[in-house]
């Protein structure tokens, strides 16, 4: 199956420090891909220089077989790559609903239309609540974010990422701050994501992980030592001496 996404050959140094070192990794439509690496290994970077928030000194982005590199963040989402982030970034006194219901119109240049007029346009209501209904959030539509505990919050964040129709998606920690008994949620959440997404997830919680992953890629000092399947991952003795350690070794590793 041929690539939706393709990094080939990414650079960026900050002064002397390579912080991403001839980085390059594809994925196909339905591919689930965790990126891993200690702290410090240039994740994040990576992260923002492929969705554009900076620039990288060489190499190339590709979506859909385009170049993309040359493009704003603004004109990547556009076209199909979506992020979520580490941190929720959402209206605490506006509902689940709202905040969908403004991401379609967003997605369809039409975010002006937004307030006293959302709730009337039949279209938007209909794929909104599909989405809240996918995610979990049906019951909570009209409480305010405010209201709703960090995991549900987190699913939010997942269902704003779904309403702009990804071809391609970028998870940055989707589980960062939920608490262990809230985990499920998300793990149950992208399980129901579309079977054809691409999907490229940086999560520290490796049980998650691994029960995600069908591909790991291990990133240290902003270079890629490790490409391949969850299972020999824990075998690889620079990851083990880079970030695993004693977990490829605990016997709940799949």
């Amino acid at each position: 199956m041929s690539a939706v996404f393709q990094v080939k050959d990414l650079k960026k140094h900050f002064g002397g420090l390579a912080v991403t070192n001839n980085v390059s990794l594809s994925l196909a439509p339905g591919d689930r891909l965790a990126l891993i690496g200690p702290n410090g290994a240039g994740k994040t970077t990576f992260v923002n220089l492929v969705t554009g928030v900076l620039k990288p000194d060489s190499g190339q982005v590709l979506l859909g077989g385009a170049d993309v590199t040359p493009l704003k963040a603004a004109d990547r989402v556009r076209r199909g790559l979506i992020r979520s982030f580490q941190v929720t970034r959402l209206f605490p006194d506006m509902t689940p609903e709202e905040h969908v219901a403004l991401a379609i119109l967003q997605r369809d240049g039409q975010s002006g239309r937004m307030f006293g007029h959302y709730s009337s346009r039949s279209r938007v209501m209909d794929e909104g609540g599909t989405i809240l209904r996918q995610l979990g959030l049906h019951d909570l539509a009209h409480l305010k974010v405010r209201e709703i505990a960090y995991g549900q919050q987190r699913l939010l964040e997942l269902a704003l990422a779904v309403a702009l129709r990804p071809k391609v998606l970028l998870l940055d920690e989707p589980a960062a701050g939920v608490p262990q008994s809230e985990t499920a949620l998300i793990e149950e959440a992208l399980d129901r994501l579309s079977p054809d997404l691409a999907v490229l997830m940086i999560e520290h919680d490796m049980d998650l992980v691994f029960r995600f992953a069908k591909r790991v890629i291990v990133l240290a000092a902003g270079t890629v030592i490790f490409d391949g399947s969850p299972k020999d991952v824990t075998q690889d003795r620079r990851v083990r001496e880079a970030y695993l350690g004693s977990y490829a070794d605990a016997s709940n590793v799949a």
